[in-house]
């Protein structure tokens, strides 16, 4: 069973920066797809951001620009710097680690954008 563990989140202002980082017991992360999603309170979980095994991102285009995935091999982690945040990115977020038939998920952590 491969654990995610989620930190970085919190309380920020709009316009302000947040990195979020996702540390998997996985010893084998490199071979994993990684991803970050995010659900607010009566909405259904979306995409954030995806990375492939072989470093490949995607974004939706609500967070193109502003959110950059990425990847650290060597620390089995996987990291979502957010910048320019709007109180619409107000949500749980989640890391979720992916290598078929497999898919784990993180407790997630918060988000709140508010000034």
């Amino acid at each position: 069973q491969v654990q995610l563990v989620e930190s970085g989140g919190g309380l920020v202002q709009p316009g302000g920066s947040l990195r979020l980082s996702c540390v998997t017991s996985n010893s084998d992360f490199s071979a994993y797809a990684m991803g970050w999603y995010r659900q607010s309170p009566g909405k259904e979980r979306e995409l954030v951001a995806t990375i492939t095994s072989l470093g490949i991102a995607n974004y939706p285009d609500s967070v193109k620009g502003r959110f950059t995935i990425s990847r650290d091999n060597a620390k089995n982690t996987v990291y979502l710097q957010m910048n320019n945040l709007k109180p619409e990115d107000t949500a749980r977020y989640y890391c979720n680690a992916r290598r078929y038939p497999n898919i784990y998920w993180g407790q997630g952590t918060q988000v709140t954008v508010s000034s």
